[in-house]
């Protein structure tokens, strides 16, 4: 194990607290926000594979209708914005709706940077992964792939960044990608959904 391996373990669970202490109250407006404006839970659960292909379940706050279909990456649904609830492309936008992951970051599930999390089912993800070993470490918040095309990426390419992430794994690179991902947050580079863009995964 890479002696910066126990550091990013230890990073992610402070910064996640800290971002718990500061964030608490976005939380709560979201999620009354949700429940008063579309049926159904506030949190969406979705089966991912974590570090070494294990199988955990991702938190977001809830963007779609209840009937959206199950384990379908939101970009291949044939009329994404029929599903996705008017709060809910606000949250997805502004990437809010991915805050509840800082509770699986907490439970040890994810970190803060790393390879986003594939579904269960997204078998041609998980074998070109399996080429470069990026199913050897935690999932994150956001990853190297995600800075680099996200949606835009064929799956090839996708892993072939979440392989040199894993090559170029130090401190310094996940401060580059951190602060990058917040820029392509603000700028909203590269999300894709069904054909027209927006959010995914």
């Amino acid at each position: 194990m890479r002696p910066y391996i126990v550091i990013k373990q230890i990073l992610d669970v402070m910064m996640a607290l800290i971002g718990i202490l500061l964030l608490w109250p976005f939380f709560l407006i979201i999620a009354v926000v949700i429940k008063l404006t579309s049926k159904g839970p506030v949190l969406f659960k979705q089966k991912r594979l974590g570090k070494n292909k294990s199988e955990f379940y991702i938190l977001k706050f809830r963007t779609m209708r209840t009937d959206t279909p199950s384990d379908m990456p939101t970009h291949l649904l044939q009329d994404p914005d029929f599903f996705i609830t008017k709060v809910g492309k606000f949250l997805r936008k502004t990437s809010l709706d991915e805050l509840p992951q800082i509770i699986n970051i907490l439970k040890g599930e994810m970190s803060i940077i790393g390879p986003r999390p594939a579904l269960w089912n997204q078998y041609d993800l998980i074998a070109e992964r399996d080429k470069y070993k990026a199913n050897n470490i935690k999932p994150g918040l956001t990853g190297w792939a995600q800075i680099n095309g996200r949606d835009e990426l064929p799956i090839e390419e996708k892993a072939k960044f979440d392989g040199e992430y894993l090559n170029l794994l130090s401190l310094t690179f996940d401060f580059q990608v951190f602060f990058k991902t917040v820029y392509n947050v603000v700028k909203r580079e590269g999300i894709i959904e069904g054909n027209k863009q927006s959010r995914t995964l």
